[in-house]
């Protein structure tokens, strides 16, 4: 890969390019990507540089740890810490999951081995999750005294329903891949080693569309979410409307009766 397409945002967190998908890379092997102080300040800052970059159509969230997705907040690092310490590391730690959630494009987790706490709200974040065959996932922070904090009591009950999110936090446990598919938490189970590989195949996919359309159509479905109804098609009708007049909509239209790919402005 040229070097001009990778970035790296401190020590722990790296951009790679390939083509318009930008693959955000959590780097701290050595710690099974446990989410220190240090990392959190530099997943916020490399999710602040995507939401402005246009050339990203679509993110994806991967590990270079063999074992891990990530395991969650660094509690070696908070077994040092003061309450006043620990409420100074706060707001940037939310800034790192807030980061990855409000990224205006679409996103996709590439999860293997270990996604848990925080690590598993790092992938509840994204809008699409792949698995491979080895991954473990759960909520588990109530075992050790406090409670999700990344979104989790927020994010997976809009995944699985009300009743099953409060049974898998409130009991802390792990779930394995096969399970993990069946019950919602995950929506692509890859064969061991391959999520990585799948979850970019499925971005650069959704990459071929339109950027303006794709943008539009993430922020119609996450504002309408849990709207009645009237009020949820007010929110589409926003969505449309900023999307009727784009050069992108000229694009796509004139490319369908040319029958040729679109060549997308992205504006």
């Amino acid at each position: 890969m040229n070097p001009a397409d990778e970035r790296r945002f401190g020590e722990h967190v790296l951009v790679r390019w390939h083509g318009h998908v930008a693959e955000l890379v959590l780097d701290r092997p050595q710690a099974m990507n446990a989410v220190s102080t240090a990392m959190a300040r530099s997943l916020g800052q490399a999710c602040a540089a995507l939401a402005e970059d246009r050339r990203a159509r679509v993110v994806v969230l991967t590990s270079t740890h063999p074992r891990a997705f990530c395991v969650g907040a660094d509690l070696k690092e908070r077994n040092s810490f003061t309450d006043a310490d620990l409420m100074r590391q706060r707001p940037l730690a939310r800034a790192a999951y807030t980061g990855v959630l409000e990224l205006p494009m679409p996103t996709v987790a590439a999860v293997h081995g270990f996604a848990l706490g925080g690590g598993f709200e790092l992938a509840l974040a994204c809008d699409l999750i792949v698995a491979d065959s080895t991954a473990v996932v759960g909520l588990p922070e109530v075992s050790v005294g406090v409670i999700p904090g990344g979104g989790g009591t927020q994010l997976l009950p809009r995944r699985v329903g009300a009743a099953r999110a409060a049974e898998l936090i409130f009991t802390a446990r792990r779930v394995e891949a096969s399970e993990a598919l069946g019950l919602g938490l995950i929506d692509h189970l890859a064969d061991e080693g391959q999520d990585r590989t799948r979850a970019l195949e499925l971005a650069a996919g959704i990459a071929r569309n339109s950027p303006v359309g794709l943008r539009a159509a993430k922020r119609a479905l996450r504002l309408g979410h849990g709207l009645d109804l009237r009020a949820g098609l007010e929110v589409e009708d926003g969505a449309w409307r900023s999307v009727a007049f784009s050069g992108d909509r000229a694009e796509g239209v004139a490319a369908f009766n040319e029958k040729r790919e679109p060549d997308w402005p992205g504006e």
